[in-house]
């Protein structure tokens, strides 16, 4: 059975593409631009090739053309303007379409292609900064809008869990090991699997040259303690996207600054959403909150430097 998602509402389009419902209507009649299907019960909708167009028009709209004079273009020339515009002022939005058309497909060669197009100007930081995280924004509004499906998103964060572990396979046989003593320990706590920021960061250090021990997914506070006593000055890194409960998170917090940050040199930096829940007038002095993967980065990279 084929379980690509062919049909789209307006409100997918809307969802997908930023444009407007009300707008795309009249884009529609003004200027014949797409022409939606009817089901059997006469409901409207839209196909692939319909999505797509309007991604490209809504491209070029954004960098000042009027659809009045995008409608009089060929369709064939829709596309072939967008990646011209694309690789002089603005690529960065066009791979975030390209990679959402990707998703919504899985369209697994339209993914290597579009990355092997953004890697030939660009390191892997500046496409996980300027392309992966915007579009990994997009993507939680459009499943909490159910424009797409778990599995979309699961077929998507895996490609790109794919390519930062690539680079940071390469990295390792490549960084040269720094000679301070300070080890990262990059870990998710309890029933937290969103770990792509945390792999990046993982990757980042590696090619610092620090030596960082990967824990992944869902690691009890009891498997840190173990750490503490094998390694001195551990910087341990989380993210917290879904987890822990914002009943629970200070608490949380609490445990873990006694169990793996009292009488010693260590430190804890958190990032992701449920940041937002901590009280951090109850915080530990030893714990840093991020709002980003970017943040924790630039504060290690200052943190590193006072420390020498």
């Amino acid at each position: 059975m084929n379980n690509i998602k062919t049909r789209f509402s307006i409100k997918d389009l809307e969802n997908l593409s930023g444009i407007k419902a009300h707008t795309i209507r009249i884009w529609e009649k003004r200027y014949n631009l797409f022409q939606p299907n009817r089901t059997e019960t006469n409901i409207r909708y839209y196909s692939l090739a319909s999505l797509q167009k309007l991604l490209n028009i809504a491209y070029l709209n954004k960098n000042g053309y009027k659809v009045s004079k995008i409608a009089q273009l060929r369709s064939n020339d829709i596309p072939n303007l967008v990646r011209e515009i694309a690789k002089v002022d603005d690529p960065d939005n066009h791979y975030v379409d390209l990679f959402k058309l990707a998703m919504l497909n899985f369209d697994q060669s339209l993914f290597y292609k579009t990355f092997r197009e953004a890697s030939q100007d660009n390191d892997l930081s500046y496409i996980f900064h300027n392309v992966f995280v915007p579009l990994l924004n997009q993507i939680g509004l459009l499943w909490q809008t159910d424009t797409i499906t778990p599995a979309h998103e699961h077929f998507i964060f895996e490609l790109i869990k794919q390519k930062i572990l690539i680079y940071a396979d390469k990295a390792v046989d490549e960084a040269v090991q720094n000679e301070k003593s300070k080890t990262f320990v990059l870990f998710l706590p309890d029933n937290e699997i969103h770990e792509l920021g945390l792999l990046f960061v993982n990757y980042e250090l590696i090619l610092r040259g620090y030596k960082s021990i990967y824990l992944g997914q869902s690691v009890p506070i009891n498997s840190l303690e173990y750490l503490t006593e094998h390694y001195d000055e551990i910087v341990f890194i989380s993210s917290f996207t879904i987890k822990p409960d914002k009943e629970i998170i200070n608490d949380y917090l609490d445990d873990l600054a006694n169990k793996v940050l009292k009488e010693n040199d260590n430190l804890f930096l958190v990032s992701g959403r449920q940041t937002h829940h901590i009280d951090l007038s109850r915080l530990d002095n030893k714990i840093s909150v991020f709002n980003s993967t970017k943040e924790v980065l630039d504060g290690l990279d200052n943190y590193l430097q006072q420390v020498g």
